[in-house]
């Protein structure tokens, strides 16, 4: 199996047995095609084991070895785990990163070099891990699955083609973010049927966020608005700014404030992967389509 990445070319010569994920949602391609990686990085704090729904099952009572979080590796630990793959596609790895793991003798597939770091689709990641792991075909069967999950979200909420949307957070006050339409999260929202206005379609790719102050919250007054929110608190600060409460779509309560967590519906659709994008369409869409008339 050989494998385009951002830094060349990898050969695998047998089907991997002992695989590390340095991808932030890696293993749940991984997970989805029959692979229990060995090896993972956390990203929201989940030691990525028993936390999540789409994954908890698959993982079954054999939890991975933290490498790593985020984008920072422990090559000590990896280099135990003796992997037969290394692989990282929802990654921002550096070539020095990429050389350094090469050095270990094993197979070595960085994130995608048709994307910037943390561009790439859903369809791009899921083909390539599940490729790398000889599951080639299970892969493209996923894909389709889940390319006719979005066609079924479509055709049943004919309401949401031509609605513009965005997904925002507030991570402080009086500082807001809007997500670019190559984030996972503004990229749900597109393959339901929504569509992103011209200034979140025109975010350089190497970026993924619009950063605004209070005076330009103006910026989000679009048909739909979903807030992802660490906590209530978090969501009351937002409804209570002054500036935001003369928005349209505050005034209009087209709005919509879903959590991370609790339940993970915030995490599903950043994770966006062939397994969490399904539990994210049967908890999010009928919350949009409440919204969205």
């Amino acid at each position: 199996m050989r494998v385009e990445h951002k830094y060349g070319v990898t050969e695998i010569k047998a089907q991997p047995q002992r695989v590390v994920t340095l991808g932030l949602s890696d293993q749940d391609v991984a997970l989805a095609v029959g692979v229990k990686p060995v090896g993972v990085v956390d990203w929201f704090k989940e030691r990525p084991f028993g936390k999540w729904p789409w994954t908890q099952p698959l993982w079954g009572n054999t939890p991975p070895e933290i490498v790593g979080e985020r984008d920072e590796y422990n090559l000590e630990k990896i280099a135990k785990l003796r992997p037969d793959l290394v692989i990282a596609q929802y990654s921002g790895m550096k070539k020095e990163q990429y050389d350094t793991l090469s050095q270990l003798g094993v197979p070595v597939v960085a994130q995608s070099g048709k994307f910037a770091d943390y561009a790439a689709t859903w369809q791009e990641m899921t083909r390539n891990l599940a490729k790398a792991l000889g599951r080639g075909a299970t892969g493209e069967k996923l894909i389709a699955d889940i390319g006719e999950r979005f066609a079924k979200v479509r055709k049943e909420n004919p309401a949401f083609a031509g609605k513009t949307a965005i997904v925002a957070d507030t991570f402080e006050p009086g500082n807001y973010a809007a997500f670019a339409a190559h984030d996972p999260k503004a990229a749900f929202l597109a393959e339901s049927g929504f569509t992103m206005p011209q200034k979140i379609l025109d975010v350089p790719k190497a970026e993924n966020i619009i950063s605004i102050g209070s005076e330009g919250l103006d910026l989000l007054d679009v048909d739909l608005l979903l807030w992802l929110s660490e906590d209530e608190v978090a969501s009351q600060r937002v409804r209570d700014e002054p500036l935001y409460r003369k928005l349209k779509v505050s005034q209009d309560k087209r709005d919509l404030f879903v959590p991370y967590n609790e339940p993970p519906i915030g995490a599903a659709i950043s994770f966006n992967t062939v397994l969490s994008i399904p539990y994210a369409i049967d908890k999010l869409v009928p919350m949009l389509a409440g919204k969205v008339k």
